[in-house]
């Protein structure tokens, strides 16, 4: 079956709105025995919930422990990085050794495929740094807060770039996420608890995610549409990118005095990090392969929900009324958003402009 090619402006809605083409998730589902499904499916989720929940704590520790006073979170990313890109060394040369054993995409360097995913690599580099500073200075429970305006910056990308409007039913659930922030940002600075410095790397994590999904899409032709392709060139490109940000913040010279830099156990925690950093992105596609990209969006919802009712009960925190409404408002306003998108897209679907109708029937 011959399918039309996708418009560049579709496809950055697509990455902006989180929709997928609905043609192939139609020639992808398979007939399968209940039970059967639903068993994979909760696998997978809950795969993605332990994947996501543990790297997130692990990060923390490394970041931002006293027991390891590491001050140097740079140098943290650009370790996770490095250990990504030789996974995927690793991985592609298995395949070529074992094929059959392995399903992994051949790998090999081209100096003309790296400069041409720089802009999203510089892209790449904002959002993993922005998110661990972010982290390093909020507590876990407040960190799904303080990035949680992603779904702002979608709304507010597309218009700027795609000139797409929305809809008043998804500003109002956008609405309830800015409100649910800033509420949240009040609620942390009456307990004495709000860093500025965490919620402005939070609201920038927030804009590199967004502005990473719109080249993502654009530079999947130069990678063959290979997302580990595209993986490994990302961070190939962060590793030598973040070489100079080291030098330049002194984070070399500080971990030279590191109290436990020949320790076993520093880096077999910074290697783990660094294999939950590679695996999010496995588990994650794997999750949307089995249910859908609004799904992944609802099962996210909850896991940040469920992560953050394990933050405080195991840094023994006590978070009032309001700061609970927060969360609520915030993760409330994404699960809505994500129902109002796919309602809308479902409706479109089914009821296709006028336009599009007289279109097909002139031939065009």
């Amino acid at each position: 079956m011959n399918r039309a090619p996708l418009k560049r402006s579709k496809i950055l809605h697509m990455a902006l709105m989180g929709a997928s083409d609905p043609s192939s998730e139609a020639e992808a589902s398979e007939e399968k025995p209940f039970l059967l499904r639903a068993l994979q499916i909760a696998l997978v989720v809950s795969l993605y919930w332990i994947t996501s929940i543990s790297m997130v704590f692990l990060n923390k520790y490394l970041l931002d422990s006293p027991s390891l006073q590491l001050n140097t979170p740079i140098f943290v990313t650009f370790y996770q990085c490095l250990v990504t890109t030789l996974l995927c060394k690793g991985l592609s040369t298995l395949a070529a050794c074992c094929p059959g054993a392995v399903d992994f995409p051949t790998l090999r360097l081209d100096l003309r495929v790296a400069r041409s995913i720089l802009p999203l690599s510089v892209v790449f580099i904002g959002m993993i740094t922005f998110n661990n500073l972010c982290l390093k200075y909020v507590g876990v429970a407040f960190y799904n807060v303080g990035r949680s305006l992603t779904t702002v910056f979608n709304v507010l990308l597309s218009y700027l770039l795609l000139k797409q409007t929305t809809s008043f039913y998804a500003l109002l659930t956008c609405s309830i996420i800015i409100g649910g922030f800033w509420l949240g940002v009040d609620q942390e600075e009456a307990e004495g608890t709000l860093s500025w410095t965490g919620t402005l790397f939070g609201i920038l994590a927030s804009l590199c995610v967004s502005l990473n999904a719109i080249y993502t899409k654009k530079v999947l032709p130069a990678v063959d549409g290979s997302i580990w392709r595209l993986t490994f060139y990302n961070n190939v490109n962060a590793c030598v990118l973040f070489l100079p940000l080291l030098l330049l913040l002194g984070e070399l010279q500080a971990l030279c005095h590191f109290a436990q830099l020949g320790s076993a156990h520093f880096w077999g925690m910074m290697t783990l990090g660094g294999l939950f950093g590679f695996a999010i992105g496995y588990v994650t596609g794997l999750q949307i392969k089995f249910t859908s990209p609004l799904t992944h969006n609802v099962s996210g919802t909850a896991k940040a929900c469920a992560q953050t009712v394990l933050a405080v009960l195991y840094y023994e925190e006590t978070k009032s009324f309001l700061w609970w409404t927060s969360n609520m408002m915030v993760l409330g306003g994404s699960s809505a958003y994500t129902w109002v998108r796919g309602w809308e897209m479902k409706k479109i679907q089914e009821d296709p402009s006028p336009k599009e109708d007289e279109k097909s029937s002139l031939g065009v």
